[in-house]
């Protein structure tokens, strides 16, 4: 009986060991990936808004003026988002059960999921303002740039949020699925077992 409960105590430390490293390592990675796509979005952001400055300041007219206004606004949203992004991911903690990796990994896919959502309301919102533009004559100029802004806002991040889900979910196929895989009910039904 003693001999059963050392192994079964060195089964369960080691296999602790090998989940936890296994986790660790995976959950630092996720961080070390949200960071890189925060510092994407912010250089995007701060692109775009040294650009848009310099273009709104010289631009020939108002369609152009009010579509470099608009990339300023809208990066420096980005530029709200990307910077505690950012902080919040190089902050973030590695040392993680599997089931609070496992719920990480769900809200990061469903915020990535939910944001492509928004960016298609942003390019029709885009769209709505360009269609605007040849109805109200009087802010004509005004519609067409914003819209136009939109556009290429919206746009940038559809493919951004896209690009970020489909990485996502791909580290999670190859990251967390072999080690779920490997945890299955002990054959007495009162426990788990992982297969090494």
């Amino acid at each position: 009986m003693g001999r059963n409960i050392k192994i079964w105590v060195l089964f369960l430390t080691s296999y602790s060991f090998i989940s936890n490293a296994q986790l660790n390592e995976y959950n630092e990675r996720r961080h070390d990936l949200d960071q890189k796509l925060m510092i994407g979005l912010g250089s995007w952001a701060t692109l775009n808004v040294i650009g848009s400055s310099i273009g709104w300041s010289n631009a020939p007219n108002d369609e152009i003026q009010s579509f470099h206004q608009m990339n300023i606004i809208w990066n420096t949203v980005n530029l709200g988002l990307a910077i505690p992004g950012y902080i919040r991911a190089r902050r973030g903690k590695s040392d993680l059960t599997l089931s609070e990796t496992l719920d990480e990994q769900r809200k990061t896919e469903t915020v990535f999921l939910f944001n492509a959502g928004l960016d298609l309301a942003y390019i029709s919102s885009g769209l709505i303002l360009r269609s605007e533009s040849k109805s109200d004559l009087d802010k004509s100029s005004l519609y067409r740039g914003y819209g136009n802004s939109l556009l290429v806002q919206g746009g940038f991040l559809l493919v951004f949020d896209w690009i970020a889900y489909g990485i996502h979910s791909s580290r999670s196929k190859k990251g967390l699925q072999p080690i779920i895989e490997k945890i299955e009910l002990s054959d007495s039904g009162f426990g788990l077992k992982y297969k090494f």
